[in-house]
Order: structure tokens, then sequence, then C-alpha cells
């Protein structure tokens, strides 16, 4: 998606570090408008290869939707940002 600019990789991914952090911070509260939020970080997650927080993210936009209890949800989305943050760092601390 960056058509080989490192740079904006670079931004990119950084965007998406911070980002998602202060988005699953969000939805731990689990505002109105959570399914929606869910909905974004899926799409973002995919864009930058991040699968596993799509795939969490879905599964936390699907159990909103249906009434489910999110608590499951949430939790492995918290720990698949982690897991894509960890290694976000690692390929920007590269040398």
């Amino acid at each position: 998606m960056t058509l080989g600019d490192t740079g904006l990789e670079r931004q990119v991914l950084g965007m998406f570090a911070d980002q998602s952090v202060r988005l699953v911070a969000t939805l731990a509260a689990l505002p109105a408008e959570a399914g929606a939020m869910a909905h974004t970080l899926k799409g973002s997650a995919r864009g930058i290869g991040a699968f596993r927080v799509a795939d969490c993210a879905e599964a936390l936009e699907s159990a909103i939707r249906e009434g489910e209890s999110p608590a499951k949800c949430l939790i492995e989305l918290k720990a698949a940002v982690a897991e894509a943050r960890a290694a976000i760092e690692a390929m920007l601390h590269r040398s």
C-alpha cells in the first residue's frame, strides 16, 4: 500500500501502533459506538497486515451486534494488539 516508500510505511505502522492501543482502551468501556470502532480497527488492521488484530476486532464487532458478552473478545483483541505493536516496534527499530 505504500508503494515501497519506507518512510511512509514507518509512519503508517507507527500511527497504527499508537491508535490501536488508544482504541482498545476506549473499547474496553464499551461505548455506544463500540461496534463501529471495532469495524474501523478491523479495516485498519487488515490494511497493514495485522490479521490477528483484524480477526479479533471482527469477533468483537459480531459479539456486540449479536448482543453477546464481548469480554473474551476484548481480552483477545488486547493481546493481539500487544503482539502487533511488538512486531511493529521490532520492524521500526531494525537497523
